[in-house]
């Protein structure tokens, strides 16, 4: 494969925390421009393996490149190519929506110019216009997750890292943020996120299922549905499941 166009290289990368082994010598690449998605369990070693990825944790064993740039000694650099947004939210509550991007856009480092006309372009990607001045706190998490991924993507990122971005929100307010996740890669965005829905994780162009750490299955949904010679991803991650003798 051409290295020219991969976003992120993962070479038998592990992570241990004391006798438990979240992360288990893992190795895939993503392409640019692809959204890639980490299905597993609560357990599984999804989040593990991204805070790794995002520089927030270090690796015990394995080598990485995010960005073109190595894991282990260009770790700043490396986020000021990507942006993450985690499982919970951590955004203040009370700022109003415009104040949070302004704050934050403050932390990326961009200039009064450059945050005022984020603050207009992103407002309008998300549909928060009619709420900028609102307090992040009175939101539905629906919207408050679409402005974590404002904040996410503030400073134009190579790589959106989303770890379980839609977790707790109703089916619709899921679906446009998915829809949200698809404009992003068409603008040459690479999006790895991670997930346990089974439905969401059909929306991935290539999908890798975790199991108790480990790499169990890579392809697109396709792939593995004809792999396991199942009609839904979710019959894939059950076989997963009962071929390796529980869950988690």
């Amino acid at each position: 494969m051409n290295t020219e166009g991969i976003a992120v290289t993962v070479n038998h990368l592990s992570k241990q925390f004391g006798e438990f082994r979240a992360v288990d010598d893992i190795s895939f690449d993503v392409n640019r421009g692809e959204i890639f998605g980490f299905l597993g369990a609560n357990g599984a070693g999804k989040t593990t393996t991204i805070r790794m990825l995002c520089g927030l944790i270090q690796p015990d064993q394995g080598n990485a490149t995010v960005a073109g740039l190595d894991l282990f000694t260009a770790r700043e650099a490396i986020r000021l190519k990507i942006g993450y947004m985690s499982q919970k939210f951590s955004l203040y509550s009370d700022l109003t929506v415009r104040e949070n991007i302004e704050f934050y856009g403050g932390i990326y480092g961009l200039t009064r110019v450059q945050i005022r006309e984020k603050i207009s372009e992103l407002l309008a990607f998300l549909g928060l216009e009619s709420q900028a001045n609102q307090l992040t706190g009175s939101l539905p998490l629906g919207w408050k997750q679409r402005l974590a991924l404002s904040t996410a993507i503030l400073h134009d990122p190579e790589i959106v890292f989303l770890d379980e971005p839609t977790s707790g929100v109703d089916p619709i307010s899921r679906r446009q943020f998915w829809q949200l996740i698809y404009d992003l890669a068409k603008a040459g965005k690479t999006i790895f996120v991670t997930t346990h829905y089974m439905d969401e994780a059909e929306y991935c162009q290539r999908l890798s299922i975790m199991k108790d750490g480990k790499v169990i299955a890579i392809g697109s949904p396709t792939q593995l549905k004809v792999d396991y010679q199942v009609a839904t991803i979710q019959d894939v991650f059950l076989s997963i499941v009962g071929l390796n003798k529980g869950n988690t």
